[in-house]
């Protein structure tokens, strides 16, 4: 009996540990130092490809993960709760919202779609839903969720402690709207 208990934790436990984004796990030894015993697959989050635009503010990695970019909010394409709530609160028909949302769609799948990037992370690391929250950036040094919303194409989300650049994203928003770009015209 112990040994199945035995096996099912060598097993399970590694196996935990990677959905939630741990690369390793440590085990410290007094006589011998520490080591690490590695499971799944590392990834270079400093040069990664971006296969997939979700929608106007999500992207997806070659490594199959998602990916919300902090700090901007674009309108939903889909029939969804949040469709609904963004309706209500801004009085809006629910086609034009998913219009809208097409065309930011449009925008951030022709900036980002089959390039690679680079990610930046702040405080938290994930979301409710395991996506990672970053900071994302082209090779050539394009900040992408401040390019998003400086052509006009993100409303601001920001959701402390995840604020390391909040006041550049609120500056270059009041100039999208002031200068009618994107979603305001």
């Amino acid at each position: 009996m112990q040994r199945i208990i035995f096996l099912i934790l060598l097993v399970f436990f590694p196996l935990s540990f990677s959905l939630y984004g741990a690369e390793s796990v440590k085990i410290y030894s007094e006589k011998k130092g520490k080591f690490s015993i590695p499971f799944g697959k590392s990834y270079n989050y400093t040069d990664i490809l971006v296969t997939r635009v979700i929608d106007g503010d999500t992207i997806q990695l070659e490594n199959g993960q998602r990916v919300r970019l902090i700090g901007i909010d674009t309108p939903e394409m889909h029939e969804s709760d949040k469709l609904y709530r963004d309706a209500q609160r801004t009085q809006q028909d629910l086609a034009t919202i998913q219009r809208l949302g097409r065309q930011a769609y449009a925008f951030t799948r022709n900036l980002v779609e089959g390039k690679r990037v680079s990610l930046e992370f702040d405080v938290e690391r994930y979301d409710k839903y395991k996506r990672l929250l970053a900071y994302v950036f082209l090779k050539d040094g394009t900040f992408v969720n401040a390019e998003i919303i400086k052509e006009g194409y993100a409303s601001l989300m920001t959701i402390p402690p995840n604020v390391k650049y909040a006041d550049l994203f609120l500056k270059l928003y009041r100039e999208a709207r002031e200068n009618r770009r994107g979603l305001w015209k």
